[in-house]
């Protein structure tokens, strides 16, 4: 009976005892803050994120658009420039890319006609003049390339088969860039300037909250004052010096 006594006198001891109650509440309780504090931080960033590419993509666009006159490789590398300048804070040289089309209305409805619209009532087809490129992930273009006479994608930008680098618009079979549901098309005698942007996100938390995540961005502006449309090389750039699509170069080209 004395062992018992003294046993539940304990017992009862015990649950009335309560120090260390705070301490134990706090080391319960401070994972679960904590996930949910990264979580919150990581979620800001991933805005932020999105955010810049968006802007990224929509200087670069409507700024290729003011280009007044003609355009010129020089005028890309300057573009491509204030691109990487604007995705410094979230690593986008490194880990991003952005594709600059020059999109045009076709002349002529050779290879079937295309989607017809207000601006295009002969549904002529529309082609890529022109692409360039910055950054150092290796992606394409989701919607298309500058195709040559045969129909395959113009490798060499220092083609004289013609003004535009050996690229044709009779072999260009797309109706537009963007999604099918909120297509990009150009109108008759003028061209648009597309800003594709595709970014892999770089979490800022050890922990991946939100998965491998790539983020794509598309802007498109008219040009505005340009009379000719074909891009130049007054200064005789060449390599690394142009915003080549086919290489991957986090450096800014100068």
């Amino acid at each position: 009976m004395f062992l018992i006594s003294v046993l539940m006198r304990t017992v009862a001891s015990a649950v009335r005892d309560q120090r260390g109650v705070a301490l134990i509440e706090f080391a319960i309780v401070t994972p679960v803050l904590l996930l949910l504090g990264l979580g919150g931080l990581e979620l800001a960033n991933y805005v932020s994120a999105n955010l810049r590419l968006s802007q990224i993509a929509m200087t670069v666009a409507d700024n290729a658009g003011r280009v007044r006159t003609s355009i010129d490789e020089a005028d890309v590398n300057e573009l491509m420039i204030g691109a990487k300048k604007i995705g410094e804070p979230i690593g986008f040289a490194a880990n991003g890319r952005i594709i600059l089309s020059d999109l045009e209305q076709r002349t002529n409805v050779i290879g079937g006609a295309g989607t017809v619209t207000a601006a295009n009532p002969n549904g002529y087809r529309q082609w890529i003049r022109w692409q360039r490129c910055a950054g150092a992930l290796k992606s394409a273009s989701s919607y298309g390339s500058p195709l040559d006479a045969n129909g395959a994608a113009v490798i060499d930008i220092d083609s004289a088969v013609n003004a535009d680098h050996g690229a044709v618009e009779t072999k260009s079979l797309i109706s537009g860039m963007g999604p099918s549901t909120n297509m990009i098309s150009a109108s008759s005698g003028t061209a648009v300037m597309v800003a594709e942007v595709v970014y892999v996100y770089q979490p800022i938390v050890p922990i991946n909250y939100l998965g491998n995540l790539t983020i794509k961005r598309l802007q498109a502006f008219n040009v505005r004052q340009r009379t000719t449309y074909a891009l130049r090389n007054d200064g005789a750039r060449s390599g690394t010096s142009r915003s080549d699509c086919r290489l991957n170069l986090s450096a800014v080209p100068v």
